[in-house]
């Protein structure tokens, strides 16, 4: 544990279960280096154990099943450097373990169904994150995972998500519009009819006026540009690459929305397109490539998914660089 933080910089990540969360932490250990960063799983506040939700007839995603209050006095606590004795939710057995020593460190990221859901945690929050998966690959996604490692059937994987998507819409989605960044996965536009899902549409929606953020943009800051990249820089099969950047509203927002269709063939060509993005936080000429090529194992590192995840990790460590040199200013003052 190196020494004792000037400012903890505390970032929320909130999405469904598996739409990516656990790679975007990894791609932000990259970044940040373990050692600085305390990732805490908010299933850890779970108030009710899986008997518990089950005799009550809640799931989850429902803040019944939750406790807030513990979440909030505890993220506070850390935030403001103190340690806590943290919750343990067993995902194995479905209950509640002993708690753990947590000690503050420079950054803490929460990451789970809820960490925008309460007022007073959202608050604490200096930069924030919603992984947005649609239905249609959300579906697919989980039929190719559950049908292969866990041997369910396309009928019961399909009533499992139906019978949790009242508390999805209710309580987990509806934190989207209080992101700072929104990640969307979507189906292809590129491809018509397209069953497989293998090919995405990826969109980076960045709200705007967020204080030590300033979005990515693509040529022209502000313009509406649609880009289809030069084939002979860029080695892209069927169906090809096709890039947008504009403004638009996302709740009542303003925001300015970078996307991607289509996936790349040879990560290392993405200097192209990098060198086509401002406002990306890198330190280095190719800072953004080498961090994709680093791990091109990383699912969702041939597409959209994967650039936007190093994207938003580079603006996380802008903001957290930022606040730390406020706070040493403000020390010394």
């Amino acid at each position: 544990m190196s020494s004792k933080p000037d400012r903890i910089v505390l970032i929320g990540v909130a999405g469904d279960s598996g739409c990516g969360k656990s790679t975007f932490l990894r791609r932000l250990a990259d970044l940040f280096g373990e050692e600085l960063m305390t990732v805490i799983c908010l299933d850890d506040y779970h108030s009710l154990d899986r008997k518990g939700r089950k005799v009550a007839g809640v799931t989850a995603l429902n803040p019944k099943a939750n406790n807030f209050d513990l979440m909030y006095e505890q993220i506070k606590a850390l935030k403001e450097g103190n340690a806590i004795d943290k919750p343990i939710y067993n995902h194995e057995t479905g209950e509640l373990d002993p708690p753990e020593r947590v000690e503050p460190n420079h950054i803490v990221v929460i990451e789970g169904l809820h960490p925008m859901y309460d007022e007073r945690v959202r608050s604490l929050l200096d930069f924030s994150v919603y992984l947005d998966i649609s239905d249609e690959v959300k579906i697919s996604w989980k039929i190719q995972r559950d049908m292969a490692e866990r041997g369910h059937t396309y009928e019961d994987i399909l009533a499992s998500i139906n019978a949790r998507r009242p508390d999805f819409e209710a309580y987990v989605d509806v934190q989207k519009q209080y992101a700072d960044v929104v990640i969307q996965i979507l189906p292809t536009k590129l491809i018509p009819n397209d069953e497989e899902r293998k090919v995405l549409r990826v969109r980076l929606i960045q709200k705007e006026g967020v204080a030590d953020f300033e979005p990515v943009y693509l040529f022209d800051e502000g313009s509406t540009i649609d880009w289809i990249p030069c084939g002979r820089k860029l080695t892209c099969s069927y169906p090809g690459i096709r890039m947008f950047y504009g403004p638009d509203t996302y709740y009542g927002n303003n925001v300015s929305v970078l996307e991607v269709d289509g996936q790349f063939e040879k990560l290392e060509e993405l200097i192209y397109i990098e060198n086509h993005l401002s406002n990306t936080s890198t330190k280095h000429y190719g800072e953004m490539t080498e961090l994709l090529l680093k791990h091109k194992e990383y699912p969702g590192s041939n597409n959209g998914s994967g650039l936007f995840q190093v994207l938003v990790g580079l603006k996380m460590r802008a903001t957290y660089e930022h606040l730390v040199q406020e706070a040493k200013v403000a020390a010394n003052v």
